[in-house]
């Protein structure tokens, strides 16, 4: 049974390494380059992360201090030495090893400052590394009970940085803050009870001092919420639930303050008190526009799958949301799939960018949903400016009003009702995209040189039906059963190049194994993203024309970044095969059976003879 995800048991796992317990290696040889990384790295370290730092950190290529290359998400580097022309140059630095028996997915972004990587891993792991030469400075793992219940997973997906702390997530559905030149721990917060299926796997963010994260969860039925805390006493400052009829909360003073209800009250989108389990994990945590002041969040599912138990549209289920940083309230909503039925969720990341249209400046968000359709957005009110498919067909809706964005549900195209039927299931039907979606988690990118979007995706079907279920704390609370199946037979991924303005596919590149990690673009008019079969690989953002590709040794299910140092640039991605395809993929899971698990970071860089003089 692969559901849900549970640790291994041995006691290696359980350890939390710091300076003090032995972290480096044993023999002399070990400590001393350690110790010499430390030094470089204190001495380097000095300099705290800002909240002007983190605003401006798609501006200043030689440090990487957010999760998205910038809080707004965009993936995009203004660096350009390494660009089309020479990308064919680029060649390995060096590879750090995860380590242990710990493999599973490595999703993870990883984080550059002052010489000093810091990189995530699967079962809440966290690594700082010197960036110059590859060697560990420090390791922490999270001490994780026995008992948690990742649906997807023991992956985590990167960190924050603020002050001299770095922070992350764990499965057990903590925050952890680190001092980050030596890592000792500084505050832990439990944010959610992971028996009752919460977990974090997404990065924190950290926005005026602030430390903001969702949750895992809505395969459980949990109540998703965005929270945020004190970066730097790990106080908890304001909590809003993203179901309707929970309140919300803000914190001063030691006293909890009601800050009103999510919707206004209960019961208003969802039947009885089906709301008090309502799902809507906030499990990809989110992205801020400092333009309009926004948190823009993505809700999961609405629990049970089964949407024949929830009449009604389910808010805030499946959503973007707006949320006021200073005190949790939502600004606004925008519900790409109301009363979801097949488990499109809607936490996909909403990235702001701007475009021109008849003389003026639009400030707009787009995000490429696990529904099949691509939605832009008005950031300032969330107004629906327009949508369309980027993937190859739909079955579940025929479209979208082009007003409001609501779906045309396709008759006939949802799960049946399993009170209709005897024996207690459903009528099955086909849908397409799959449950795992158009696009999942892995980030897409916004090339400001090119303006296209550049959309993981992947074409995938699936059978599901539905099936009477009741809440059980820590249990799966789905009512649902399904096969995911591939909808070609030549290949499942497909990396898209977007125009958000006209809807038009400009390229594609097709991928035997379905994609499963983020894009990264470059001012070098370059594209950067893995594959399952274990490469990183570049293309030509005006034409799809793959430049380079190199095998990791296994697959790549994590994102890509590049910076600047010592007057090079760099390029790093973590590698090791996982994820939610091999334990949820059904058919698909055949094609990618073989594909080895793995654990590292590997870092490349262009020589500096190879950097064309201008």
């Amino acid at each position: 049974e692969k559901f849900p995800v549970r640790p291994e048991t041995n006691s290696r796992e359980l350890k939390t390494r710091d300076l003090e317990s032995a972290t480096m290696r044993t023999n002399k040889f070990g400590i001393r380059i350690a110790a010499s990384a430390l030094a470089m790295a204190v001495s380097y370290g000095a300099h705290a992360v800002t909240d002007e730092d983190i605003i401006n950190d798609h501006k200043t290529p030689e440090d990487i201090v957010s999760y998205g290359m910038g809080t707004q998400g965009q993936r995009y580097s203004i660096l350009e030495d390494l660009n089309t022309s020479n990308v064919q140059y680029l060649q390995p630095a060096w590879a750090f090893s995860f380590g242990s028996e710990k493999m599973r997915g490595q999703e993870s972004q990883p984080l550059i400052k002052d010489g000093v990587m810091y990189v995530t891993a699967s079962y809440s792991r966290i690594y700082a590394i010197d960036a110059r030469t590859g060697e560990e400075i420090w390791q922490y793992d999270a001490r994780l009970p026995d008992g948690i219940m990742p649906c997807c997973d023991v992956v985590n997906r990167g960190a924050a940085i603020y002050g001299d702390k770095v922070i992350f997530g764990t499965l057990d559905a903590k925050l952890v803050a680190l001092n980050k030149d030596t890592g000792k721990p500084m505050w832990i917060k439990k944010v959610a009870d992971y028996q009752a299926g919460y977990a974090i796997t997404a990065a924190p963010m950290v926005i005026k001092g602030k430390v903001i994260t969702g949750v895992s969860g809505g395969e459980f039925g949990i109540v998703g919420k965005v929270e945020a805390y004190d970066a730097n006493t790990g106080d908890l400052v304001w909590t809003r639930p993203t179901v309707e009829g929970h309140m919300g909360y803000v914190y001063k003073d030691g006293k909890k303050i009601e800050n009103g209800i999510s919707g206004g009250k209960a019961g208003v989108t969802w039947p009885g008190e089906m709301w008090k389990n309502g799902g809507a994990a906030t499990w990809l945590g989110g992205t801020y526009d400092p333009d309009t002041d926004s948190l823009f969040f993505g809700t999961g599912n609405p629990a049970p799958w089964n949407s024949h138990l929830r009449p009604g549209d389910n808010l805030f289920s499946s959503s973007r949301l707006a949320i006021d940083p200073d005190d949790g309230s939502i600004k606004w909503h925008f519900q790409t799939t109301p009363n979801d039925g097949w488990d499109y969720d809607g936490v996909n990341e909403l990235i702001s960018f701007n475009y021109e249209e008849n003389g003026k400046t639009v400030k707009a968000a787009a995000t490429a949903d696990r529904n099949g359709f691509f939605y832009v957005l008005n950031r300032e009110n969330g107004d629906f400016i327009r949508g369309f498919p980027f993937v190859d067909k739909i079955t579940w809706a025929e479209g979208l009003d082009p007003k409001t964005g609501r779906p045309i549900y396709t008759e006939g195209g949802r799960p049946g009702n399993p009170a209709d039927m005897e024996g207690g299931k459903g009528e099955m039907v086909l849908a397409q995209p799959a449950f795992l979606g158009g696009k999942n988690w892995m980030p897409m990118a916004f090339s400001q040189q090119t303006g296209l979007f550049y959309v993981p995706s992947n074409e995938w079907s699936m059978d599901i039906w539905n099936e009477p279920v009741s809440y059980k704390k820590g249990a799966a609370f789905l009512g649902a059963g399904f096969t995911i199946k591939p909808a070609n037979d030549d290949y499942i991924g497909v990396l898209r190049a977007m125009d958000p303005k006209t809807g038009e596919e400009v390229w594609r590149y097709e991928n035997t194994a379905p994609l499963w990690g983020g894009v990264m673009t470059t001012a070098g008019g370059l594209v950067f993203t893995g594959t399952p079969e274990g490469h990183l690989k570049a293309f030509d953002a005006k034409t799809g024309e793959e430049l380079y590709r190199f095998n990791t040794g296994s697959g790549v299910v994590g994102t890509p970044i590049t910076w600047t140092m010592d007057g090079e640039q760099y390029v790093s991605v973590a590698s090791g095969w996982g994820g939610a395809v091999p334990l949820w993929g059904g058919e698909v899971a055949k094609v990618v059976k073989d594909f080895n698990q793995g654990g590292m970071v590997w870092t490349f860089k262009l020589p500096k003879d190879r950097v064309a003089s201008n």
